[in-house]
């Protein structure tokens, strides 16, 4: 029987392998429930990709200048995480966009190709999460990409909580069990440190800016899939996490 501690770091491990390239949970006896559970880490991986792309911002906006540096940082987070959440955002806007009824749309959806409504979405994302970062600070943007990875994981925790997996089988069937209470006051801890990173480095009035624009990303992706999908699958918990990101850079933007 494991302790209280060395299960919640085998947790944090598979969230981690979940969620990034990294290989974290080598050596641990799997099993579905155990994937259920690590969702409440998921804020806190999105930290630790925050405090990546972070880094790289601060350090690269003196020498190349804030777009260069905003590149470098968004390419930074996509490597760590294998790109994953964008390419759910392109499948995401593939499948509502070309598929008139769930049925079909969750087969695009399976597609590896990607079609226009992808490369539209991704083009849209990119460049406005590229403008939003580069219009701050280099030490806000640190402080604004950690704490935007970070909410937008809270964000997908609450997809899963609040709405059924519609597929039979697919990358996020093991994380599809209810949420726990641990895992809500977990997830929401750390969104709640993201919300205080910014009152910091920038101001409470910009940490609310944050907020709202979180939920406004949220709401806003959530009235694109769901209607029609009735539920959710892998590619839209990556969507969720893209617009959920992008709506914390412009409400805090709204308020700087």
């Amino acid at each position: 029987m494991l302790s209280g501690i060395a299960r919640q770091w085998m947790l944090f491990r598979l969230a981690c392998q979940m969620l990034t390239r990294f290989p974290a949970a080598r050596g641990i006896d799997y099993a579905p429930a155990l994937d259920a559970a690590a969702v409440r880490y998921y804020p806190a991986v999105g930290i630790l990709v925050g405090l990546a792309g972070g880094a790289i911002f601060a350090a690269s906006y003196g020498l190349f200048g804030p777009f260069s540096a905003a590149v470098l940082a968004l390419a930074a987070t996509a490597l760590l995480t294998g790109a994953m959440h964008e390419d759910g955002l392109a499948d995401t806007a593939d499948g509502i966009g070309g598929g008139r009824t769930a049925e079909r749309a969750l087969e695009i959806m399976r597609d590896s190709r990607i079609g226009v409504y992808g490369v539209l979405a991704l083009g849209l994302i990119l460049a406005v999460r590229v403008f939003a970062v580069a219009g701050v600070p280099p030490w806000t943007g640190f402080a604004v990409l950690i704490a935007a990875h970070g909410l937008s994981r809270w964000s997908v925790v609450i997809v899963i909580a609040t709405a059924g997996y519609v597929r039979s089988s697919g990358t996020a069937s093991p994380v599809s069990g209810p949420v726990s209470q641990v895992s809500h006051l977990a997830a929401g801890g750390a969104a709640l440190a993201c919300l205080l990173l910014v009152g910091l480095a920038a101001s409470p009035l910009a940490a609310f800016g944050a907020l709202g624009g979180l939920v406004c990303g949220h709401v806003a992706i959530r009235a694109f899939f769901q209607p029609k999908l009735k539920g959710y699958t892998g590619d839209t918990l990556g969507a969720t996490q893209q617009v959920s990101e992008v709506g914390a850079y412009l409400g805090l933007l709204a308020c700087l």
